[in-house]
């Protein structure tokens, strides 16, 4: 069964074109409202939060009026990261909480997350069955049962408490000049200010958000910005946030990059000499380096492989009691403390690592070599099938004969847009241009 708007992280779309529309999203509202009052009870509640898009107020509004329309109890959080609303969810007892952010994306999309009661995000099974109630008539709550909205206004303050719960009680960060890129995104003030409460001199980038700057060259998939600032401000690290601060990357002393593949190799290994990796194994994506895994075998530490998205990281970790798990894109889940991807919770821990070993950055960050890694992507209209084609087939096959015992081909459908990607690893640098593009000149024909 295939869900018609749900991608692998919620929904997601151009503002004010389907999904994303005030319509759609209401409705949306409404279907989530009386998924989750299916018993009738009184008393239930809603946590919204957004990031910084302009967009958020007019999907705010909507799915406050959706909500409502069906006796939910609304709580407004304003801008707040993606985490923040998973946490909250849980410890204010609310029965949904919703995230209006679009991730990394630019300021012209927006996207819809849900979080179950636990604060873990909805199943498929579960988005399964709103989609089925956005497709009936959804019995409004009666007049006298209609809901309520408030404005939390000390929701952030609470999750900044959280957050540095989850730094070692023992450390600070004195004498650690850090650079943090909040991408103009929901972070740009909680992060700076949970860094200079622990003592760190922070030097702030992407703290100001207009409604449309929000990942404009800037933030986790534009770390030109903060590697700038660490050169020019003498930093000893960088963190670059995305827009919605469930995912980060590191940047160390001299500007260099570290992504989540990187950061997780340091982690895992630290915690299995601390005997407190549950599973004795790390979950990562197939997107992950093979260099990882080779780093982590050497070690007698696993790597259990799940399909691209944080939620099915999540999902594989609750399945098997791993208690650690992430992205090559920087979601960095760490279950003992979060139940998602927290940029601000993962920058802690490698800040942490470095005050514990007095090491740099750019120690740190290298646990491994990666194995020489391409990606490229191809667009194609909704509803075509390009790897069904026989041509692009017969491409991959060959493709995978070629590369057999030295690397790996992956091939597989964005979740959030109409692309294919087109990834494959291998020692051979020149043959790994050669296959990708065979393969992409396949899937361009196709479409």
């Amino acid at each position: 069964m295939s869900r018609k708007i749900f991608g692998t992280d919620g929904v997601r779309g151009r503002a004010n074109q389907w999904p994303m529309t005030v319509d759609l999203v209401q409705k949306l509202g409404a279907a989530a409202g009386r998924y989750f009052r299916r018993d009738g009870s009184p008393a239930h509640r809603v946590v919204i939060g957004k990031d910084t898009r302009l967009s958020g107020y007019m999907l705010e509004n909507a799915l406050t009026a959706g909500f409502t329309s069906t006796g939910m109890n609304v709580l407004l959080l304003g801008p707040v990261p993606t985490p923040a609303v998973g946490y909250l969810t849980r410890s204010m007892r609310a029965d949904v909480g919703v995230m209006i952010s679009a991730s990394h994306n630019p300021h012209q999309d927006n996207g819809i997350k849900f979080f179950g009661p636990d604060g873990f995000k909805l199943s498929d099974e579960a988005e399964f069955e709103i989609e089925a109630l956005l497709e009936s008539e959804i019995a409004p709550a009666m007049p006298e049962d209609i809901g309520r909205a408030k404005r939390i206004e000390d929701g952030r303050g609470r999750y900044q408490e959280f957050v540095k719960t989850s730094f070692p009680s023992g450390l600070r960060l004195e004498g650690l000049k850090v650079v943090i890129d909040c991408a103009n995104g929901a972070a740009y003030r909680c992060a700076p200010e949970v860094l200079w409460e622990l003592g760190a001199e922070v030097i702030p980038v992407g703290v100001s958000p207009n409604g449309t700057n929000i990942n404009e060259r800037c933030g986790s998939t534009h770390t030109d910005t903060a590697a700038e600032a660490v050169v020019a401000h003498g930093a000893h690290v960088g963190i670059s946030l995305d827009g919605d601060a469930d995912r980060l990357m590191i940047l160390d002393e001299t500007g260099r990059v570290a992504d989540g593949d990187q950061i997780m190799a340091l982690m895992a290994a630290r915690w299995a000499e601390e005997g407190r990796l549950r599973g004795g194994a790390l979950v990562a994506t197939v997107m992950s380096n093979l260099g990882l895994e080779r780093f982590l075998a050497a070690r007698g530490i696993g790597l259990e492989r799940t399909s691209v998205g944080d939620r099915y990281v999540v999902e594989r970790m609750r399945a098997g009691g791993f208690n650690l798990g992430g992205e090559q894109s920087g979601h960095i889940v760490m279950t003992d403390y979060a139940t998602t991807g927290d940029g601000l919770i993962a920058g802690l821990q490698f800040l942490a690592e470095m005050v514990r070993t007095g090491q740099p950055a750019s120690a740190l960050t290298q646990c491994f070599p990666t194995v020489p890694q391409m990606l490229k992507n191809v667009r194609y209209t909704a509803g075509l099938a390009p790897l069904e084609a026989e041509a692009v087939k017969a491409a991959i096959a060959v493709s995978e004969g070629r590369i057999k015992g030295t690397g790996r081909i992956l091939i597989r459908k964005s979740g959030t847009e109409p692309l294919i990607r087109v990834m494959a690893e291998c020692e051979d640098p020149a043959l790994l241009r050669a296959i990708v593009d065979e393969i992409v000149r396949a899937v361009e024909a196709a479409v």
